[in-house]
């Protein structure tokens, strides 16, 4: 670490430094803020797509019990071809936004095989494309909750370390500054008490 100068010129830079940390300061907070609301937002966002999992996972079981059956065989009936995503800012941060998916349906005879045949393949559309919806929920979560633990450090850089370290350092050179002053005030009349018995030893 910089040995800390004590003279005019290092008094007025970290008096700009203070200046500069505390004009940042208040909309890194500001941002700090704002991601933790988006945060909380991601949080619901991930639990809803959970829970609308879970309730169609029940639905399924309800509607189809014959999945349950282990000589059933689901391979290949319904395939993810495609996800198709796009990216939205959200408090400066790049998030990943779904915006659909492609499937590749088997081919089935509709009169050899049951009717449920079509709900199943309905459901296991639904099925993959909450998936899909829950995964980028999860990465939208994982960026944002990044991005709030670095904003959250700079304001504690800021907060507990910069900013404190700058007022004790402009501390320290006034000090340091009025003591030089003072110093030069007594040596300069110690000074002129010097000249003015010279010249009374002189009268």
């Amino acid at each position: 670490m910089a040995r800390l100068k004590l003279s005019k010129q290092a008094l007025t830079q970290e008096q700009e430094r203070l200046k500069l940390y505390q004009r940042l300061l208040p909309s890194l907070d500001l941002k700090r803020r704002q991601l933790s609301v988006a945060v909380r937002r991601a949080e619901t966002e991930l639990a809803l797509l959970e829970a609308e999992r879970a309730a169609l996972t029940e639905r399924i079981g309800e509607e189809l019990p014959m999945l349950a059956h282990p000589d059933f065989n689901l391979g290949g009936l319904v395939v993810l071809e495609r996800v198709e995503t796009g990216e939205e800012n959200v408090v400066g941060v790049r998030l990943p936004v779904f915006r659909g998916t492609r499937y590749r349906v088997a081919d089935y005879s509709r009169l050899a095989t049951p009717a449920w045949v079509d709900v199943l393949v309905a459901r296991l559309k639904q099925a993959l494309e909450l998936e899909v919806r829950r995964d980028i929920a999860a990465r939208r979560l994982s960026i944002l909750r990044h991005q709030l633990r670095r904003v959250t450090q700079r304001v504690n850089l800021f907060e507990k370390v910069l900013i404190p370290t700058a007022r004790n350092n402009i501390k320290r050179i006034r000090l340091h500054l009025d003591e030089a002053d003072r110093t030069a005030v007594v040596i300069s009349k110690l000074a002129k008490r010097k000249q003015q018995a010279a010249r009374g030893g002189m009268a």
